[in-house]
């Protein structure tokens, strides 16, 4: 069976008939819920039954919760075209849904249970995920996107750290745990990101013909970006605040920016659905810098607001960007970004800015957070209410 037949062939809900109908649902949902909890957590108005600390609970479910089901939304998408082997349909697609949600739940209302428990159903999800696309990749021989699969493993990897630190008694939203699943994050950004903000940008460019159009990628320049880029993270993951972390971070800044510039962004304003993976981009050598120069230079933005740069802003952005761009894509609508579209990409900057701003200016913090959360809900749930409903049908719907 193709690819087409097999999912013509299913006869169940149209939300399992490929992998980013649930799980790019499922992540815009429980982003725009889960930063509707946190804003009265940290105004201390509600308390959830967790076993970690608010802010390590806000950091976990945002990072791994959230980024979590993207990935796999993305990979199940992308996978069955590097391999051209068949994607995942029906209901073993329905129980990796059901893993995610399983750690969703446990995780928060973990309070009264031990917590290998706690861990082991958090991490169901990606080790069974990772075992599905670690089969597809052997069996499609498609040997080059290993890389992708040793990503997952590392993030993965934070993740048990993270839930093995928070078990300590430690303060886990500080912890190595977190900064190691970030610091795979902000590396699948700068791969993978690093392939396709280029060719969407020059399959864009060419339609339109311009005469300048992006370098391509993963060329020499590029390779060294990387390189420096993932000895930064491992020096930030071990030693989060030495001057050499500080330095390998700004350096890594840098040359991220010269790669972005590379990609012709300014040429991709009339279209935002292409323009927002360079603004997406865009915040990944902005949190390099800004980490390391509160690494070398404290007191600027703050540690959690120059984090917050890859957090909220590269992490954020860049899935929304692709939660958009793919949806459209594999619903058979035009690949252009509609009022609506347009409107929740904003509402994320905004959100991302507010945060930071936080950061900046501690005496307007409370309101600035607030702000924040309120845009980010907007961002998410907006996907959630234009994006929702093409998803839950198996026929081409409108969301602009």
């Amino acid at each position: 069976m193709t690819t087409a037949e097999r999912m013509r062939a299913w006869r169940g809900p149209a939300i399992l008939t490929y992998g980013f109908r649930p799980l790019f649902l499922g992540a815009s949902v429980w982003a725009a819920v889960a930063m509707a909890l946190w804003v009265p957590m940290l105004s201390g108005h509600i308390t959830l039954p967790t076993a970690f600390d608010s802010v390590s609970w806000h950091a976990h479910e945002f990072l791994f919760g959230y980024l979590g089901a993207v990935v796999a939304g993305f990979l199940l998408t992308a996978v069955p075209n590097w391999t051209g082997r068949l994607p995942i349909v029906g209901w073993p697609l329905g129980v990796l849904v059901a893993l995610w949600l399983a750690g969703r739940v446990t995780v928060a209302v973990s309070a009264g249970l031990p917590p290998l428990l706690v861990a082991t159903a958090d991490l169901a999800f990606p080790v069974v995920f990772g075992a599905v696309l670690a089969r597809e990749i052997v069996a499609g021989r498609n040997w080059r996107n290993l890389i992708v699969l040793g990503m997952l493993a590392v993030f993965t990897l934070g993740n048990a750290l993270f839930h093995w630190e928070a078990a300590r008694g430690g303060y886990a939203a500080q912890g190595h745990g977190l900064r190691l699943g970030l610091g795979a994050a902000i590396m699948m950004i700068a791969v993978i990101g690093g392939r396709v903000v280029p060719s969407f940008t020059r399959n864009w460019l060419v339609k339109r013909r311009s005469a300048v159009l992006p370098v391509p990628p993963m060329q020499r320049f590029d390779k060294v970006a990387l390189v420096v880029m993932l000895g930064a993270l491992v020096l930030w993951v071990v030693q989060p605040l030495h001057p050499l972390t500080g330095a390998a971070l700004v350096l890594t800044g840098a040359l991220h920016a010269l790669r972005l510039g590379r990609w012709a962004g300014h040429r991709t304003l009339a279209e935002p659905l292409v323009t927002v993976l360079h603004v997406a981009y865009a915040f990944l050598p902005l949190g390099a810098l800004a980490i390391g120069a509160e690494i070398l230079l404290p007191g600027g933005l703050g540690m959690a607001g120059a984090q917050h740069l890859w957090m909220a802003g590269a992490v954020g952005l860049m899935t929304m960007a692709v939660m958009t761009r793919a949806t459209l894509g594999h619903t058979g609508q035009a690949l252009s970004a509609g009022a609506g579209t347009i409107a929740i990409y904003a509402a994320l900057i905004l959100a991302v800015l507010a945060r930071v701003g936080a950061g900046i200016w501690p005496e307007h913090a409370a309101w600035l957070h607030g702000l924040s959360g309120l845009a980010w809900i907007a961002g998410f749930g907006g996907f959630a209410g234009l994006y929702g409903p093409v998803m839950l049908r198996p026929h081409v719907g409108k969301a602009r």
